[in-house]
């Protein structure tokens, strides 16, 4: 089974070649092996795409966590996905319109240095009400901004919405100890009030127009990057008018940008870079 390596700021992704006989169950199995850093190829997820239209490109879109689990949406996968029909030259657009679990998602590559190809992908309007994200304390909240939540013996004040998929954002004025934040983002993961689990992202506002992101991934954990969780934060500093309405976003490997008109969906704008393939021997 042929395969190829990419990153998006360090949030690395295998992509299968399309056309695979994979059902849910396999894909989890097969990320669960090859995604592995010691006994595989090592990845934060793997990439499962179908190719549905070639003129105007359309794609399926399926990422499986480290974990086995299947995620609603990646922005950084979206970008690999993108990068990877680019190198491999599938379609003579630059465009790719993906069909995701969470719906729709319009990307297109700008330019390209060597393996790196600088790409923009559309994400949708964040949700914002407890039952989308979702969040459950009881109550129905139009909104979870500052919310006092409960964990790890201390009160946070957290803010949740969703990309597709679900986030919580803590905004701090400096980072604690990575062993603190990870400890904390493990916690936060797995809250009772997360019924799906959560996306968990450590905000430090650095002036109106720039953030820096640490990042704790459900079902996979530390990464060095996140798509959704650079735009899940960008947007909750917005909400809670910390910043304007275009941001760069700092990760531990660099920055991309995440704007959010008003009245219209978010828009993310970064790398991502073709690695390696190889081919899969069969399980």
């Amino acid at each position: 089974m042929r395969f190829a390596k990419l990153h998006g700021l360090g949030n690395d992704f295998l992509v299968v070649e399309p056309g695979q006989p994979l059902d849910p169950a396999a894909a989890g199995r097969l990320a669960r092996r090859v995604c592995d850093r010691h006994t595989g190829v090592g990845a934060d997820g793997l990439l499962i795409l179908h190719i549905e239209k070639e003129d105007p490109p359309e794609a399926r879109f399926r990422v499986f966590n480290a974990d086995g689990s299947e995620a609603e949406i990646s922005g950084n996968g979206l970008r690999c996905a993108a990068a990877y029909f680019a190198q491999c030259g599938a379609f003579k657009s630059p465009k790719v319109l993906f069909h995701t679990a969470a719906g729709d998602r319009l990307s297109e590559v700008f330019s390209s240095a060597g393996p790196v190809f600088e790409t923009r992908i559309g994400l949708g309007a964040p949700r914002l009400s407890a039952r989308d994200i979702p969040f459950d304390d009881g109550r129905s909240l139009d909104r979870v901004v500052d919310y006092p939540l409960f964990v790890a013996k201390r009160t946070l004040p957290v803010t949740c919405l969703s990309m597709g998929n679900p986030h919580c954002s803590i905004f701090l004025a400096s980072f604690p100890s990575r062993s603190e934040w990870r400890g904390l983002g493990a916690e936060i993961e797995t809250h009772p009030f997360f019924p799906a689990r959560t996306n968990v992202e450590f905000v430090r506002v650095v002036g109106r127009g720039e953030i820096e992101v640490r990042f704790w991934e459900r079902g996979v954990g530390e990464t060095l990057a996140s798509g959704t969780g650079s735009a899940a934060a960008a947007a909750a500093a917005m909400l809670k008018g910390l910043v304007d309405r275009t941001v760069t976003v700092r990760t531990a490997m660099g920055s991309l940008m995440v704007e959010w008109p008003e009245g219209g969906e978010i828009l993310q704008t970064g790398p991502a870079e073709f690695v390696f393939s190889g081919d899969l021997p069969a399980a």
